[in-house]
């Protein structure tokens, strides 16, 4: 896009006449440490936030480190290196800043922050940081560059409705992301009830252990299902006897004793199985470069940079011969075991679209006895002894699980009857949580196609109210 190509009415600035701070960290060092200030490093900026920190510096150096300027929230923050042009919004100011990392504010009057984060994910601004950058095998762009970059800055009301418009949609996504993690956190706490801290045997085992009866026991494990006191689950027996039905026919399928194991006691029947075991994990295909093809001709080529992200500018695809096996669609259940152990090791839901599935991740199928709901979380649950196994072999900061690693780990592994009843208490929160993130990946859609049309003037945004879901919604796109 062309500057000439913006609405006559809107003004086109240098950066460094339109904010009123720009704060840059870079050439300090902080010191580090594992609790205290959080630090905004440019590896946790993606995507449009900012992720949880994982790096901090002690609340006594912060005066000392923090003299080039004080971050406020709202403050945009914009990547200068490794990645380069990665843009998000500070929430909080209690923040403090790192290399790589510059602070923009825009000049109250002129350039609202909220309309600044977007414009500077448009393609306007990524294509002039693109081509002001050096460097051959890490871009970076200098401070001095940066400033030169010019700003499409429409009147001050114009600006609070293109970027209400689009906070709208991100509100929303990021409304869905905490629901998702609920419902996920719901899920997980019963998966280690049932299967990690076997609660409904040991109430069981209790009551019998105290002279209590089989129904003693049985009463006792639907307390700990359900987490309803005696009371509580008469009440539901008189008022919802198909519920109540239910829930003594899931304590039911646990035992009331445990055995000795390789694993330790697990409960009586239940046996020890290879992790592996679990599902059919089929590792992806090994693609190369001759097999790209154009961008959008063929199917999108799935690695772990799709799974964190999405589709995005850098996805390969490819017109290549490829075996059905490695096909996913929406709802495919994929393990990421390659990678920088902390953050790539990871069991996802895929629901972006079909797709041929790269090498470094595994396909989850299921057969019979194997069930979806208890693998996925399992995996979940697994995380920081695989997270452990990997650092073990780990060089030049990667480090993976291989299937000999998953054939050696074993896990207790209960009837089918019982996997059958988890997966049908489990269905509604994973139904849940699965649409919502169907519903995030649609809103990301439509915020990424209005993001350059609002932006250009192309599609006007004073026709609505901001911050108006369905006045987004109508538009036409």
């Amino acid at each position: 896009m062309s500057a000439d190509q913006f609405p006559s009415h809107w003004q086109l600035l240098p950066l460094s006449e339109a904010v009123d701070a720009l704060i840059d960290y870079r050439g300090k060092t902080p010191r580090k440490t594992n609790h205290g200030v959080p630090l905004v490093t440019a590896k946790i900026v993606k995507g449009g936030t900012i992720l949880p920190a994982t790096e901090y510096i002690a609340e006594e150096d912060y005066d000392s480190w923090m003299v080039r300027g004080l971050p406020k929230a709202g403050d945009v923050v914009v990547t200068t290196e490794a990645p380069l042009g990665e843009v998000a919004q500070l929430a909080d100011e209690n923040v403090a800043l790192a290399q790589r990392i510059v602070t923009l504010r825009g000049t109250e009057g002129l350039l609202q922050n909220d309309y600044l984060r977007y414009v500077m994910q448009g393609a306007y601004i990524q294509g002039q940081l693109e081509s002001r950058a050096t460097g051959s095998t890490v871009k970076g762009i200098k401070q001095s560059e940066l400033r030169k970059i010019k700003l499409p800055i429409p009147p001050e009301h114009e600006q609070i409705k293109i970027a209400g418009h689009l906070r709208a949609l991100d509100d929303r996504i990021q409304l869905n992301h905490q629901i998702n993690q609920t419902l996920e956190q719901m899920a997980q706490a019963i998966f280690k009830s049932w299967f990690v801290d076997f609660e409904p045997v040991k109430a069981k085992n209790a009551a019998l252990e105290a002279g209590g009866s089989e129904e003693d026991a049985l009463l006792a494990a639907m307390q700990a299902i359900s987490g309803k006191a005696e009371a509580e689950l008469a009440r539901l027996q008189a008022e919802q006897p198909e519920q109540y039905a239910e829930l003594r026919a899931t304590a039911e399928l646990f035992p009331s004793a445990m055995q000795d194991s390789e694993l330790g006691e697990i409960p009586e029947g239940w046996r020890a199985l290879p992790l592996y075991d679990t599902a059919e994990y089929v590792n992806g295909a090994a693609f190369k470069a001759k097999d790209f093809s154009e961008s959008g001709s063929g199917l999108p080529i799935i690695k772990i940079a799709e799974l964190k992200q999405g589709i995005s500018e850098g996805t390969k695809y490819t017109n290549s011969e490829v075996k059905e096996k490695y096909r996913i669609t929406d709802g495919s259940v994929l393990y990421s075991w390659s990678g920088s152990p902390e953050t790539s090791l990871e069991v996802f839901k895929w629901f972006g679209g079909e797709g041929w599935l790269n090498q470094h991740i595994f396909k989850l199928n299921f057969t019979k006895g194997q069930s979806e709901h208890f693998t996925y979380f399992l995996l979940k649950q697994m995380k920081p002894l695989l997270v452990r196994t990997a650092q073990q072999k780990q060089t030049t900061g990667l480090g993976h699980i291989t299937v000999a690693d998953m054939k050696r780990i074993k896990i207790p592994y209960p009837s089918p009857e019982l996997l059958s009843a988890f997966s049908e208490n489990i269905e509604p929160l994973y139904s849940r949580s699965s649409n919502a993130v169907r519903e995030s990946k649609t809103l990301a859609d439509l915020r990424d196609t209005l993001l350059p049309k609002l932006l250009s003037g192309e599609l006007s945004a004073t026709g609505a109210e901001p911050h108006s879901l369905e006045a987004v919604e109508i538009a036409n796109v």
